[in-house]
């Protein structure tokens, strides 16, 4: 059996599902997105019970954005989902516990954090000579980018505030037109719940955050796990066939796709093995990359939505913002991150070990040695 035919099966499977099967799915998905929401209310909630000394030391560990762009780095890479760290971060804003100002470099160590389940992904390839190089090559591409929208943005960040100006401009302009409802019906049938949950606790600041993290760790793993279920096997023939004819079609899907399965490191991981096998080249991939880039920034708006907090929904503006410079800058430069790959994953050549090395000192030590030193 052919590989095209092994897929035309899969997606065959998938249409002969019952219809009652298809329903409970989509059922189960919006129960998790109300515990996701849920989850949300009640971290912010949680965090206030902390108190003000609290909300000090948060601040005073957050103040230095170098630190602040480093915590972001390593907690993704630890989570290795950069929607949970992002949710996470917008719970301590709306709570009050962290600014916005503070957020933003977090969220842009999301955004290389993140990165690490591609590189994970290349090293089941690491027996295999060329294929290797070339896997790695496409994993290595999506961090690269990252990290030169990072050299130029994050100077730019601190010194002229260029994406929280931008951020709180698009929060002012939508909220002015009425496109944001902070009066949300979801806070309504969450924040009711969430104020139960914090009762039973006893008003156990440190069990309601525990709580309100499994809940948001269970959401959001199942969401990506049902929603992989229900849409990747839709679109793996379409997938291989015509996603890469042109760029604009690849950045398209790439924000579509991971809207749907709301996880890029799903949706980038997909291209690694195609990489590695020498179907698709990293001129071809680009493009999809930073569509996916731009599609994660979703699970930001709808974790900050339903805080009615404007400096939460600023946050999840300085997100997308800030993949939105990013494409701006690098696609017209991106021979810039394509030859740092190609360069970079050349060097596995030398010694296979490379990228497990470069996992560990990029994504843990040196992020790990700042916070420890500067934090």
């Amino acid at each position: 059996m052919t590989a095209t035919e092994a897929v035309k099966k899969k997606v065959q499977s998938f249409y002969s599902l019952p219809r009652d099967s298809v329903f409970i799915k989509i059922l189960i998905i919006i129960a998790l997105l109300y515990l996701f929401m849920l989850s949300i209310t009640l971290l912010g909630s949680s965090f206030k019970l902390f108190g003000k000394e609290f909300a000090e030391t948060i601040f005073g560990a957050t103040s230095n954005p170098l630190v602040g762009l480093m915590i972001g780095i390593l907690a993704t890479a630890v989570i290795q989902s950069s929607s949970t760290t992002t949710s996470i971060i917008i719970g301590l804003v709306a709570s009050g516990i962290l600014s916005f100002e503070n957020a933003i470099p977090m969220v842009m160590g999301a955004n290389i954090g993140t990165t690490i389940t591609n590189t994970i992904v290349s090293l089941a390839h690491i027996s295999r000579g060329d294929e290797y190089r070339r896997a790695f090559a496409g994993s290595s591409l999506h961090d690269f980018f990252n990290i030169c929208s990072v050299i130029v943005l994050f100077p730019l960040q601190v010194y002229f505030n260029i994406i929280g100006r931008s951020a709180r401009a698009m929060e002012s302009l939508f909220a002015g037109f009425g496109g944001i409802q902070f009066s949300s019906p979801l806070g309504a049938i969450t924040k009711p719940v969430a104020h139960e949950i914090i009762s039973f606790t006893g008003d156990s600041a440190w069990l309601s955050v525990l709580i309100a993290m499994f809940f948001l760790f269970m959401a959001l793993r199942y969401i990506v796990k049902i929603l992989k279920l229900l849409v990747l096997s839709r679109v793996e023939v379409f997938f291989q066939r015509y996603v890469f004819r042109t760029p604009a079609l690849g950045f398209l899907l790439g924000i579509g796709l991971t809207v749907l399965v709301q996880s890029s490191s799903i949706t980038t991981s997909l291209i690694v093995p195609l990489c590695g096998a020498g179907v698709l080249h990293l001129e071809q991939i680009f493009p999809y990359l930073l569509g996916a880039n731009v599609g994660t920034t979703i699970t930001a708006f709808l974790a900050s939505f339903v805080t009615g907090s404007h400096d939460a929904v600023s946050v999840a503006f300085a997100h997308l913002i800030f993949n939105v410079y990013g494409i701006v800058i690098f696609w017209p430069l991106k021979k810039i991150p394509i030859l740092i790959a190609k360069k970079f994953s050349a060097l596995t050549q030398k010694s296979k070990l490379i990228p497990i090395i470069y996992i560990l000192v990029a994504f843990y030590l040196i992020p790990g040695l700042i916070i420890y030193f500067m934090g």
